[in-house]
């Protein structure tokens, strides 16, 4: 079998593609990524070109695999500047190199996309074997596949890819019946916390609105897109997506969109844009344009957890790092990325780079599962 690298998905049959397995994961539907091609928030002059990876048998799309090439590393959420610079200082260049990953995204999930009934280890090697290939015919320094799902972690496993431990913080639905019945699995004194935090918001006259995708217009895009760009621009960043991605992909695929809007004597002052399937609620991009006592910890946190209880929802991912999770009921779950790089020295350093860092994380983990908030009996 023999892959064929495409330079945009558009030319890539949007039903084919989602008529291959995890296809059905909302960052890795054909939407998705065509609306983040066809807005300009990646191509040409923002780090992340499309190569992506397909196998076709006669006329019929067998697998894919989202790729990039990246002249940086924004947007990943796997950090390996650190890598860049000791290419960098060795008189190597590490960029451009490839990225298996959905743009500014970090949430696991497939990236090897086969069809259903066809073998997945043929198709992933195929894949693996071609792409590896062009790294050495492209001069790509490596291969990055973030967030990788364990099928596909053992499939790269065995092509000699490094694997890379890191932590983020879930939060799962043991059957609540609403917030008051999770507050009372916590310890008293986080509970009080949780609760105090919640009665500050209320007070201050701040009210939320759950959106759907359905409910979002051109305008109310309008209204929210400042409150998303502040977090970036507060950092001295462009935001990453821009308005057009958002228009796109809320008419491509409203069933799959949330926005948690927070207002002020009708003014929306705060934001949460999130996406879910039937299982998942994934917080993404928060902003603000005011300043209320726990109005963070509301917008993105609670209000969210909520709306998982109230759809029933089982899982709740609200995006990467922040250690102020664990006391709002939020659990550490093991991501993974793997790294396969050309050259052998550098290799052989990151490998055991890697080794001690794993052991590092474990720690992380065992350290922070002895710091959740619920009770013992619970």
């Amino acid at each position: 079998m023999q892959a064929e690298f495409k330079d945009t998905i558009a030319t890539i049959d949007a039903s084919a593609w989602n008529a291959l397995n995890g296809a059905d994961h909302p960052f890795l539907r054909h939407e998705f990524l065509a609306s983040i091609e066809s807005s300009g928030s990646v191509g040409p002059g923002t780090g992340w070109q499309p190569r992506h990876a397909v196998i076709y048998e006669d006329g019929q799309l067998l697998a894919a695999l989202p790729l990039y090439e990246k002249t940086d590393s924004w947007g990943e959420f796997v950090f390996d500047f650190a890598w860049a610079n000791a290419y960098h200082q060795s008189g190597l260049s590490y960029y451009p190199k490839l990225v298996s990953a959905v743009p500014f995204t970090p949430v696991t999930g497939p990236r090897f996309l086969t069809l259903p009934g066809h073998d997945f280890t043929d198709l992933a090697d195929a894949l693996i074997a071609a792409t590896q290939q062009r790294v050495r015919a492209g001069n790509y320094s490596s291969w990055h596949v973030l967030f990788a799902d364990r099928q596909d972690r053992e499939a790269l496993e065995r092509h000699g890819f490094l694997l890379r431990k890191d932590c983020q913080f879930h939060w799962h639905n043991r059957g609540y019946s609403g917030f008051d019945d999770f507050l009372g699995r916590l310890r008293s004194v986080k509970r009080k916390k949780l609760r105090r935090e919640r009665r500050r918001i209320r007070e201050s006259g701040v009210v939320f609105r759950w959106l759907s995708g359905k409910e979002l217009s051109a305008e109310l895009w309008r209204d929210i897109m400042p409150l998303y760009a502040s977090s970036f621009l507060r950092r001295g960043r462009r935001p990453y997506l821009n308005e057009t991605f958002f228009t796109t992909v809320t008419a491509r695929m409203p069933e799959n969109l949330l926005v948690i809007l927070a207002e002020h004597d009708h003014e929306p002052i705060a934001c949460a844009i999130c996406f879910h399937d039937q299982q998942t609620l994934f917080g993404r991009y928060w902003g603000s344009s005011a300043r209320y006592h726990s109005l963070h910890f509301e917008t993105c946190y609670y209000q969210g957890i909520d709306y998982c209880i109230a759809n029933g929802l089982q899982r709740f991912e609200p995006g990467t790092q922040g250690e102020h999770k664990i006391s709002r009921g939020f659990e550490p779950a093991e991501t993974w990325s793997a790294h396969w790089l050309a050259h052998p020295q550098f290799a052989e350093a990151v490998d055991s780079f890697l080794d001690q860092e794993r052991g590092y994380t474990d720690d992380y983990i065992d350290a922070v599962r002895d710091h959740v908030p619920f009770r013992r009996d619970s």
